[in-house]
């Protein structure tokens, strides 16, 4: 099987993103759509894309794309496909759907009618008559849109979010994916100071020291695809031992979280811990008013509240405009804040250089973005020798 098609599905508005991520790892036929990044590879591409992707939600084979109007034609158009080539004789194979604009709109009738497809399938090709589903897990997907189904099977298990560091917290925990994308959407890079002065339970500085220091962020963790007897156990051997080669443990980050509550800086700690980066990540308990820093440039990149619930309104506003005074002080740096709120802009005190549309999971949010001036080249230097030291 040297060419298969993968989807890496995303959150909207971090496309772009992923497919440069997967081109960074060496994949060249990629086409970007809404939601997802689909591209063509071989089958070490399944371990790779599943260990290395920081931005993308899922990794799933495309097995098949086609027009259905009708319950006959999906059947049909579905059964033809080579389910045999990925499923074996005792695999589980459970079907989840979901259906936008389609004349199929019965979400269950449709699971039920590609199960039936594919069992079908399966006992044509490996001369069964009853499936008991006691192997390994291969979980189906028909998503139908504008009466086009993509028939997928899920390579991942749980969401690539989850990293494994995070296993405790806190009430409206960001995204791993999504913290992600913040800093690479940033001007950060491993040689400028980094601060979130509302860190929560520490998922930004985490996710930037584990690009800093280039670490795989799903080196920790399993995926479904790694049970599967048609991928060699050899190449997620390969794949993971390419993660090991690649990360630079010994670079030095300068990186700090605070937050008002204590409670939830607790949490920070565990969870910077447990990601093995206490020595890149200095967190303490500040209110944001009280933020400066003695280095001349860097990047404060936070995610604050967002005043969605009707009390909190009021509180959220006069936390923009102490925000707008504190970070503006700071007038070497750059500063990027994601949030919901309509009026941030305003209660800042300043029109952002570009504002980018982001969900956080299903908030609509804008991603503000000041741009401070760029470091001398004399003093990126020194940052990179007191890195170094």
């Amino acid at each position: 099987m040297n060419k298969i098609e993968l989807i890496a599905t995303a959150a909207f508005g971090l496309e772009a993103l992923v497919a440069r991520e997967v081109r960074n790892l060496g994949y060249e036929e990629v086409k970007v759509e809404d939601g997802r990044v689909t591209f063509t590879a071989d089958l070490s591409a399944i371990c790779r894309s599943n260990l290395w992707l920081r931005t993308a939600d899922r990794v799933l084979i495309k097995v098949g794309e086609f027009k259905a109007l009708t319950f006959d034609e999906l059947f049909e158009k579905t059964k033809a496909l080579p389910w045999h080539e990925w499923i074996p004789i005792d695999g589980v194979f459970p079907v989840d759907g979901k259906s936008i604009k389609s004349k199929l709109f019965s979400v269950p009738d449709c699971q039920a009618i590609v199960k039936k497809a594919v069992v079908e399938k399966l006992k044509q090709k490996h001369k069964v008559e009853w499936f008991q589903e006691t192997g390994a897990r291969y979980r189906i997907e028909v998503a139908l849109l504008k009466d086009i189904a993509t028939l997928t099977i899920d390579t991942s298990g749980d969401g690539l979010h989850k990293r494994g560091y995070r296993t405790l917290s806190n009430k409206a925990p960001l995204k791993e994916t999504l913290a992600a994308g913040l800093v690479q959407l940033s001007y950060w890079n491993p040689e400028r100071v980094l601060i979130d002065p509302m860190c929560g339970s520490g998922t930004i500085p985490i996710e930037a020291a584990m690009i800093g220091k280039n670490i795989a962020p799903g080196m920790n963790r399993n995926f479904s695809a790694e049970e599967w007897g048609i991928i060699p156990k050899a190449l997620w051997r390969e794949a993971r031992r390419e993660t090991h080669d690649l990360a630079q443990y010994d670079r030095r980050l300068r990186i700090y979280g605070s937050d008002v509550d204590g409670e939830v800086l607790s949490l920070a700690r565990f969870h910077i811990q447990e990601a093995g980066l206490e020595e890149d990540i200095y967190v303490q308990k500040l209110p944001m008013e009280e933020l400066k820093s003695r280095f001349e440039y860097g990047c404060i990149i936070c995610n604050p509240p967002y005043g969605e619930r009707l009390g909190d309104k009021k509180e959220v506003e006069e936390l923009y405009k102490k925000m707008g005074k504190v970070f503006g002080a700071l007038e070497t740096w750059s500063h990027y804040i994601i949030t919901s709120h309509p009026e941030f802009e305003l209660l800042y005190g300043k029109r952002a250089d570009r504002k980018r549309k982001l969900y956080n999971g299903r908030i609509e949010c804008n991603y503000y973005q000041y741009y401070g001036p760029r470091p001398p080249k004399r003093q990126e230097t020194e940052a990179e020798e007191t890195a170094a030291e």
